[in-house]
């Protein structure tokens, strides 16, 4: 693809994202009216109110303005990262995610290279012996994943190797970064499993596909070595619909690592989003709601950029046809 069709491409997916947030930032800032009881007795919740309290909210939240009015004014500040202060600790909302965010990134990319490592090497294992014990073995143990959430993984990994075994810690992420990788790993393979059988499915699936074509055989038929016709025209082939999950699995490691971070009890963003939506911590759940949004979107951008970058077949428009 020429330079001018990438710029083309991005634009186009730029643009259509940019929608998906302006949609989702509205549906995130009306969530201060769709609480029960007024605005003010959702920013206020038990707190004692005072004319000076109410006048402020009032100038601070612009409530005498009308609602698309108000919207306008919270999506020009959301833009500039600035989502009010928060209910429960008064401090800004972007200093509370500033200081949960690294544990989360760490985790949710710990999680995301388990997940491609196990997904794509086990998915493949089991489609070269296919319908042998080995085959049967993986694709159990992935249906049991499947139906496993991942609290109740996380539960289970910290009796077994947290408390009997006592090999991992299992609580806190961790200072430095082999600290935070030996503390993360827990959470990181609890997070991972449903998303890696997922991926075993998928690329023991693509790969049975690729390995029934006609150019696989006659490429075994020039006398080509098992690892040559693995790597040129299996593999190469076969994983162009895993890179096509690569945003799927971004976006599920992200929002999972909400139940898993309360279960390992680390203070992530994850872990925030529920204290905040126990508390009624509308400003709060607003800023982590938008950041975890932008977030996926942005993991679904790279992979469609990685799907046009592997699989030339794909054009724009008519190219494509």
């Amino acid at each position: 693809m020429t330079a001018r069709g990438w710029a083309f491409f991005l634009a186009r997916r730029l643009a259509v994202l940019a929608l998906l947030l302006v949609v989702v930032s509205f549906a995130v800032f009306s969530l201060l009216y769709l609480s029960p009881g007024s605005v003010i007795d959702t920013l206020l919740g038990t707190n004692p109110r005072t004319p000076a309290e109410l006048s402020y909210l009032t100038s601070e939240y612009h409530l005498n303005q009308p609602f698309l009015t108000q919207y306008w004014i919270w999506a020009s500040q959301a833009v500039r990262l600035h989502f009010g202060n928060s209910i429960q600790t008064s401090l800004p909302v972007t200093s509370e995610i500033r200081q949960r965010l690294p544990v989360s990134l760490f985790l949710g990319v710990y999680a995301y290279i388990l997940t491609v490592l196990l997904g794509v090497g086990l998915g493949i294992a089991a489609a070269l012996r296919r319908q042998r014990l080995a085959d049967r073995g993986i694709v159990g143990a992935a249906i049991v994943a499947l139906s496993t959430p991942a609290f109740v993984s996380g539960v289970f990994l910290i009796y077994l190797l947290g408390i009997q075994v006592r090999l991992f810690p299992v609580a806190g992420p961790g200072t430095g970064f082999f600290g935070e990788l030996w503390h993360l790993t827990l959470p990181a393979v609890a997070l991972a499993l449903t998303a890696t059988a997922y991926l075993v499915k998928h690329t023991r699936a693509a790969v049975i596909g690729v390995l029934d074509q006609d150019y696989v055989t006659f490429a075994r038929a020039r006398g080509l070595t098992a690892s040559r016709v693995l790597t040129g025209y299996i593999l190469r082939n076969a994983l162009i619909p895993v890179v096509t999950m690569s945003g799927l699995i971004l976006s599920y490691v992200i929002t999972g690592a909400v139940l898993v971070e309360d279960t390992f009890s680390l203070p992530g963003i994850g872990q925030l989003l529920v204290q905040s939506a126990t508390a009624k911590d509308l400003p709060l759940i607003q800023g982590v709601a938008m950041v975890i949004a932008v977030v996926i979107v942005l993991a679904n951008l790279l992979a469609d950029v990685a799907l046009m970058a592997v699989d030339p077949r794909i054009r724009l428009g008519r190219g494509s046809r």
